[in-house]
């Protein structure tokens, strides 16, 4: 057993950092839009027809089936609600 420590369990689990962060951006994006539709106090059925997606798709959101959804598509469902998405780049650690 490894006693290896990692900033994220992305980092841990995901074979390449690039996947690793790709993993991290979506995840904090669907975060965003979980507490966005909660906030709201949608249901499901209310939740799609905001963000333009079926019921069973914003049931796959709730649930953090995060292979389901890539960057594009999150964008695009965080922009139809209103929401605005800012990018910070810089030096790895």
């Amino acid at each position: 057993m490894s006693n290896e420590t990692f900033a994220s369990v992305w980092d841990a689990i995901e074979d390449t950092p690039a996947e690793a962060e790709n993993m991290k951006l979506r995840s904090t994006l669907m975060v965003a839009l979980e507490q966005h539709i909660r906030a709201k106090g949608w249901t499901q059925a209310e939740a799609a027809r905001q963000l333009g997606v079926t019921q069973p798709r914003v049931s796959d959101l709730l649930r953090g089936k995060i292979n389901l959804f890539t960057l594009d598509t999150l964008v695009n469902m965080l922009v139809a609600v209103g929401l605005h998405v800012e990018v910070s780049v810089r030096k790895a650690a």
